[in-house]
């Protein structure tokens, strides 16, 4: 290994070329900062090569693949179809591939040095990098940690071909004929729902009683799982998997003695994250962390360490590509010089089943938990036309209030449409939107946006497309 013998000064070096890392990458460079960007592997991080991509491929492929049965209805002949993996692997490789490809003209455009190796902290201002035949020192002025994180694994289990957790699921080759997913959060979901629609047989334990989602989605959901024939263990913990030569065996405990066991083809593991920095020796820099080694940081992305910031899923809270991409811009412009600032109260939640979950803003219950006086109005997506047009009628949408002032709290919708339609939603309650904000816009018709008109206006017995024996039903304060 070659040492080079000066420090390179840079005004920022990036650790990681995921979200995170190249937005913040191109934002700084747009204000005129001296940027390197080291990443160990391909740019785009997790969330391209291992995460969004992938999975949303994946969820879009199943419902594609499942609302083929209404074309008949349409008048369209569909003869008898079927899934190919290896058809869909080479098709998300390719989607992912043109992305990275994407990705990297952009940090060369933007002038941004990219450096392939691995980096670790000497000091508060100096980072060293190993390309693996050559080792070089960097002196900077800032610094971003944007390193993410990988998924836990239980003891005793060893990944395999049997047993996976969301970054090794695209090395299955074939369809699973029968998958175990342990897990409650988005992916544990998607997973469930896209692999069974695909025609897997789908067995689906969660650790706690529901998935964090308001309760009227909760119960909606919990309609769909079961007619799609997922079969829930709620309030199952995770104990043992034995893996034989074509099966593995799961156990599972509830309430103290009571076990149960599932044998299946493969298992999932989606509980848990931990985050990437081991070997990029924040021990040389005394970076505040929490009990489970995520960087604290603050509301410009700072570390404890002043002029050292970090972003995304190595990072407290949510593990959400959105959020780094925040985060990353954010810290960029902080160190800028520019008064920049993230929220993240007020982040949109996405599933991307079919149909799709999305959210944003308090529950019902939270707002409840925390002193409001709360007012509802919901409407039943089987009551949209549009949503009747598409042959999607499945799922609702719900307007979270305050009774006392009429503000907006929370939106939450399942159903066709709902992934686009909640920016909206973000919007509204980044503005401090009050009902008759809501209700007052002409909305185009026949759409989906419809069923946002009759929640908000349910909320006060005013919805046009509920009966009236249901509209004091659906309105409560």
């Amino acid at each position: 290994m070659v040492v080079g013998d000066f420090a390179t000064k840079r005004q920022l070096v990036i650790i990681g070329g995921g979200p995170g890392g190249y937005h913040a990458a191109i934002r700084a460079a747009q204000l005129g900062m001296e940027v390197t960007l080291i990443e160990k592997a391909k740019l785009g991080g997790v969330c391209l090569h291992k995460g969004c991509i992938p999975s949303k491929s994946l969820t879009q492929s199943a419902s594609n693949f499942s609302n083929l049965s209404q074309f008949k209805n349409m008048g369209i002949s569909v003869s008898e179809a079927s899934f190919e993996y290896d058809t869909f692997s080479n098709y998300y490789s390719s989607v992912v591939d043109g992305l990275q490809k994407g990705v990297e003209a952009l940090i060369k455009a933007n002038k941004v040095e990219h450096l392939t190796g691995t980096a670790s902290f000497m000091s508060g201002e100096r980072i060293g990098i190993d390309s693996g035949h050559h080792f070089e020192m960097y002196e900077f002025e800032h610094a971003l940690i944007a390193t993410g994180s990988s998924p836990l694994l239980p003891e005793q289990a060893k990944l395999s071909h049997r047993i996976m957790t969301p970054h090794t699921l695209w090395e299955l080759s074939e369809l699973p004929e029968s998958l175990f997913i342990y897990g409650d959060d988005y992916f544990a979901l998607e997973a469930a729902m896209a692999y069974r629609q695909l025609g897997s047989d789908v067995t689906l334990a969660i650790p706690r009683n529901g998935f964090g989602l308001d309760a009227s989605i909760e119960k909606e959901l919990q309609r769909v799982l079961k007619k799609n024939k997922i079969k829930v263990f709620k309030n199952h913990l995770w104990e043992s998997a034995e893996e034989m030569a074509d099966s593995v065996t799961v156990s599972l405990k509830k309430d103290g003695d009571e076990k149960v066991s599932v044998e299946t083809s493969h298992v999932l593991f989606a509980a848990g994250y931990s985050p990437n920095v081991e070997g990029l020796g924040l021990e040389a820099i005394s970076i505040e962390r929490d009990q489970s080694g995520f960087i604290i940081v603050n509301e410009h992305s700072q570390s404890s360490v002043s002029n050292i910031y970090a972003a995304g899923d190595c990072t407290i809270g949510m593990k959400l590509a959105s959020k780094a991409i925040k985060q990353g811009k954010t810290a960029a412009e902080h160190m800028a010089g520019m008064q920049s600032a993230f929220n993240l109260s007020l982040v949109p939640y996405v599933v991307h089943t079919n149909p799709p979950i999305a959210s944003v803003g308090l529950t019902e219950e939270q707002a409840l938990a925390e002193g409001y006086v709360v007012k509802t109005g919901q409407f039943s997506m089987s009551g949209n036309g549009f949503a009747s047009i598409l042959g999607q009628k499945e799922g609702l949408s719900k307007m979270v209030m305050d009774a006392k002032s009429d503000v907006v709290l929370g939106i939450h919708m399942m159903g066709a449409g709902a992934i686009e339609m909640i920016q909206a939603g973000t919007f509204a309650l980044e503005m401090v939107a009050r009902e008759e904000d809501l209700a007052y816009p002409v909305y185009a018709h026949p759409a989906l946006n419809e069923a946002w008109l009759e929640a908000i206006e349910s909320a006060s017995g005013k919805a046009i497309h509920v009966p009236p024996a249901r509209k004091k039903e659906k309105s409560s304060v």
